[in-house]
């Protein structure tokens, strides 16, 4: 596809096939939920405890990236002031994630949830990049949390081309995290060297970034779950960390890259793991659909995925 965009095609269609049964941290439930089902992606009723949406459709972490895709498709002139405005038309005042966000005025923990949101649930990161828009500050990305909402938002601009300097631009954008922004980037170089040919991407990542010290928690944590490479992967999720944060969202990850041998395989298994299961799931739908290319993305997943057709539309 035109700018490797298959790449992601690859993240989009994993976060859709995830949504379903996004923020699921119950096992006990998750379990019950997918019984007797071989594939259990895309579930036609919806299993989050925290928001409702179509089936097809994507979390807000995806939405993001839509967001950026959108406005390169505009064109490629003022990309950071047209990718802020169309931030603030999706997810500003007037849209329906800013009047969903109205709704959680009385939400503090997972236990204290009471219901379930009717359409797309906001995330912190783009709370805060919304509200510093429109009060016109020069630094606009979220600093309360260390998620994967940089990444996502940033994934369709590093695929048209764009160097790592400026990348780190349109991170910024979205989070000025410095953990957050570490391991988007971490994120881009193991795409990157799927791209180019590298057989083993994480092996290549270590080998090239092993004197940076930007890199060496990563570096020294993908070395540990090497060695748990055989374990089960829902319980290292359990272990790492379930919920969306850095690190225990990319190391969780690396896990489910390490234990599979095609996207399918490790998207379900991402999905069956629970919890933030998206977030995970827009790296590593992305990062086999760089290393295996456009055919490893199942074709009927593919159908099911509502923003995908916009993205074909570009071969």
């Amino acid at each position: 596809m035109k700018n490797n965009l298959h790449v992601f095609l690859g993240a989009t269609v994993a976060d859709a096939a995830a949504r379903p049964l996004h923020w699921v941290y119950n096992q006990k439930k998750l379990n019950s939920y997918i019984r007797g089902k071989k594939d259990f992606s895309f579930l036609k009723k919806n299993k989050s405890p925290f928001y409702n949406i179509k089936t097809g459709k994507v979390s807000g972490y995806n939405e993001i990236g839509q967001v950026m895709f959108k406005t390169l498709q505009e064109g490629h002139d003022n990309i950071n002031e047209r990718f802020k405005k169309n931030i603030l038309k999706n997810f500003g005042p007037g849209s329906i994630y800013w009047k969903n966000l109205s709704l959680r005025s009385k939400y503090k923990k997972v236990k204290d949830w009471r219901g379930i949101i009717k359409g797309p649930w906001i995330h912190q990161n783009v709370i805060e990049t919304v509200k510093n828009i429109k009060s016109k500050k020069n630094i606009t990305g979220g600093v309360k949390v260390n998620e994967s909402d940089g990444f996502c938002a940033s994934l369709p601009y590093f695929l048209y081309g764009y160097d790592f300097k400026s990348l780190e631009k349109i991170i910024s954008t979205v989070t000025i995290s410095k953990i957050s922004q570490k391991y988007a980037l971490a994120k881009f170089h193991l795409i990157d060297l799927a791209l180019k040919g590298a057989k083993n991407p994480i092996d290549e990542f270590v080998k090239k970034f092993k004197k940076n010290s930007n890199f060496k928690i990563i570096i020294d944590d993908i070395i540990k779950i090497k060695k748990l490479k055989l374990k089960s992967h829902s319980s290292i999720v359990k272990k790492l960390g379930m919920a969306c944060s850095y690190p225990g969202t990319f190391n969780s990850s690396i896990h489910a890259i390490l234990s599979s041998t095609n996207y399918k395989g490790a998207i379900l298994k991402t999905i069956k793991a629970g919890g933030c299961n998206c977030s995970r799931s827009n790296f590593i739908g992305a990062y086999f659909a760089a290393l295996k290319g456009f055919e490893s993305i199942p074709n009927l997943w593919i159908k099911k995925t509502i923003p995908a057709k916009k993205i074909l539309d570009q071969k």
